[in-house]
């Protein structure tokens, strides 16, 4: 081969690395190669104090709901609530759509579950999205809303998750399938300041917050190619399989199609009870973790969502599924949208 070929094959390859490395630099970026961003855990210790326990108790079972996703569930009781004796658990993901997730074992269990996790390791995952073993966690654990978990009310979450009782059972980890295993280094972000109290002066700004907290949006705006839909924030259609049956999620807009018929009292008693007039609610709507907030915030929740922007987006559980232009899922008077 000639010193002249040999040159030009060097600098060919040279080309083509430099144009992979900009592909890669300016597309999905190198978080799927080198692992997500995260911050090295501290030695910070959150004291178990009365209204810190009361406090997470509240948010965990009421607010952020937790224990639905961490617990096996009794679908043969109204609202499918936790099955008792197995709260923090874990349990394989029940959603058909998700069958390789799974929500570990968060109890105190130390062999099992999360009893050897320091302070900060809880802080980290809750917030950042980084698991106890370095892993990037899968965003059905809706990190990103609690990134603006104020300082005290995660320390109140982390006191009360200590709490639970140990239950023994051994899980799988979470298998992503490829790429999203790559894809999915690149979504947790460390939060490295601290997040104060939220503004909670007016029953709105109060809503907000616990809205976020809920990630009601998470489940009530349609996703695709796995993120949301701009312009259908809370407005539906999106789609779950659980054991409780198939459904989509209601539009929560103030439009027409969504719930502009609702008063203050008709949305408390839904969130109560699991009922709309005469309609029950699937348990795919966790209102049986809702059931326990209070007066006070499930009608700032409401006041907060006579807010948002109306989006006419016609959902129906009561119909046969069809296909739907807007957000491209199939659901009950997706054909008339």
């Amino acid at each position: 081969m000639s010193r002249r070929l040999r040159k030009l094959i060097l600098i060919t390859l040279i080309a083509v690395v430099l144009l992979v490395a900009l592909g890669i630099t300016f597309t999905i970026g190198w978080r799927p190669f080198i692992g997500p961003r995260h911050r090295a855990l501290t030695d910070q210790h959150f004291e178990a104090t009365p209204a810190r326990m009361e406090r997470g108790k509240y948010l965990v079972n009421s607010v952020m709901g937790c224990l639905g996703c961490h617990s096996p569930i009794d679908a043969s009781r109204p609202g499918a609530p936790p099955v008792a004796g197995k709260l923090g658990s874990g349990q394989r993901w029940p959603d058909a759509n998700l069958p390789w997730l799974v929500a570990p074992n968060i109890s105190s269990d130390r062999e099992t579950g999360a009893g050897n996790w320091s302070d900060d390791t809880w802080a980290r995952a809750i917030r950042e999205g980084i698991g106890h073993d370095g892993r990037a966690l899968f965003p059905v654990m809706p990190y990103q809303n609690f990134r603006t978990l104020s300082d005290e009310d995660l320390a109140s979450v982390v006191v009360y998750m200590r709490s639970l009782p140990p239950v023994r059972n051994e899980l799988p980890q979470t298998q992503m399938p490829f790429p999203l295993n790559l894809f999915i280094k690149g979504v947790p972000q460390p939060v490295t300041s601290p997040v104060p109290a939220p503004d909670v002066s007016t029953p709105v700004l109060r809503g907000a917050y616990l809205t976020r907290m809920g990630s009601c949006a998470d489940c009530h705006t349609p996703i695709e190619r796995g993120r949301p839909i701009a312009g259908l924030e809370f407005a539906g259609g999106f789609v779950l399989s659980l054991p409780t049956g198939t459904v989509a999620s209601a539009n929560i807009t103030p439009d027409a199609s969504g719930i502009s018929y609702y008063d203050e009292a008709l949305f408390v008693r839904a969130l109560r009870e699991g009922k709309v007039g005469a309609r029950t609610l699937n348990a795919a709507m966790p209102w049986w973790f809702y059931s326990g907030m209070t007066d006070e915030d499930l009608k700032s929740v409401f006041a907060f969502l006579k807010t948002i922007k109306p989006v006419k987006h016609r959902v129906d559980n009561a119909v046969p599924p069809t296909e739907c232009k807007r957000c491209k899922q199939k659901h009950g008077l997706g054909d008339t949208n």
